[in-house]
């Protein structure tokens, strides 16, 4: 259930006239951003989806994707994206924009969302960013500095290395070349430890990919859904169980086997590594729903962790 909107909305200001800035730094390769901009962010499963739908029908806006996952076509259900009639009401960006095949990365991001907010402020609409990646957020705020495209040869060495010994180990080796980085990501988030030692590999850790900027960047407050962790719980399993009964297994298998079948960034999602597992037969369906839904928690407990350090975000209730 989503808070009821009054008829200025739960969000501070209104078209036109910011609100108090939000404390942040930013950097090149940022995206320009005013008063037109407004932010919606929460963990997985708080309703981001249909309050962010109301919100932008108030303020005239266009939704602008911050789902590290819901740029895959194809990948609907486990993804939870917005739906054709949910997107029939106002227009989406950053949704469905690349096959499963294929990598997509934070850099390729603020690059689409600069061209789409470019053709949302030709139609004189505002702009709402809906989301919850942490790594986008940030990017979204602090921007991005120069850092090494990927390496191949690294990138499936290290991928090996996890795949032998757990990425634990990798963890601890990154927390050695790039202590920050190690800090923020999680030591079973294989991914993002394989993303920052192939940086680090260049002699540039990704720590200093997000550089300050003497100014803050976002004219208005991010607004962030809360709900008490037993609420949450309830609804990520709940989703889940309903993700796995409205056919993910089918969904993965049908992406699977598809053009390039499923990329390693899309396959790492949760529920859909899992449901590899159920098809290929070494993961009954039961234990793959409940590791999705271990994975899922752990997920939303990330995103919580970042969003609190976000200095000046406006928590409502979910």
């Amino acid at each position: 259930m989503t808070p009821d909107i009054p008829a200025d909305g739960p969000f501070p200001g209104t078209p036109g006239k910011a609100s108090p800035t939000l404390a942040c730094s930013g950097a090149a390769s940022r995206p320009e951003l005013g008063d037109d901009c407004w932010f919606l962010a929460g963990p997985t499963a708080a309703g981001k989806t249909s309050l962010g739908i109301r919100m932008a029908e108030r303020l005239g806006a266009e939704i602008v994707s911050v789902d590290s996952m819901a740029v895959y076509r194809g990948l609907d259900i486990g993804t939870a994206k917005p739906g054709p009639a949910e997107r029939s009401r106002l227009p989406h960006h950053l949704v469905d924009v690349v096959p499963p095949s294929e990598a997509y990365n934070v850099a390729r991001w603020l690059a689409d969302v600069t061209t789409a907010i470019a053709g949302i402020r030709a139609r004189g609409r505002q702009i709402l960013f809906v989301g919850g990646t942490p790594l986008y957020l940030r990017a979204l705020r602090d921007g991005l500095a120069d850092v090494p495209g990927e390496v191949p040869e690294i990138r499936e060495r290290l991928r090996a290395e996890i795949a032998a010994v757990g990425p634990a180990v990798l963890h601890h080796r990154l927390a050695g070349v790039d202590p920050e980085a190690a800090r923020r990501i999680h030591q079973n988030d294989a991914k993002r430890i394989i993303r920052a030692l192939e940086v680090a590999a260049s002699g540039v850790p990704l720590s200093a990919a997000f550089a300050p900027a003497p100014h803050p960047v976002f004219s208005r407050q991010m607004m962030v859904l809360d709900l008490p962790r037993e609420v949450l719980r309830d609804r990520i399993d709940r989703r889940v169980e309903r993700m796995f009964a409205e056919g993910l297994v089918d969904e993965t298998r049908r992406a699977a086997e598809g053009p390039g079948g499923i990329g390693p960034t899309a396959s790492q999602a949760a529920g859909y590594s899992e449901a590899l597992g159920v098809l290929a037969g070494t993961l009954p369906i039961s234990d793959a729903i409940r590791l999705t839904q271990a994975r899922t928690r752990q997920l939303a407990k990330r995103q919580l962790t970042w969003l609190r350090s976000f200095s000046g975000a406006v928590w409502i209730a979910a």
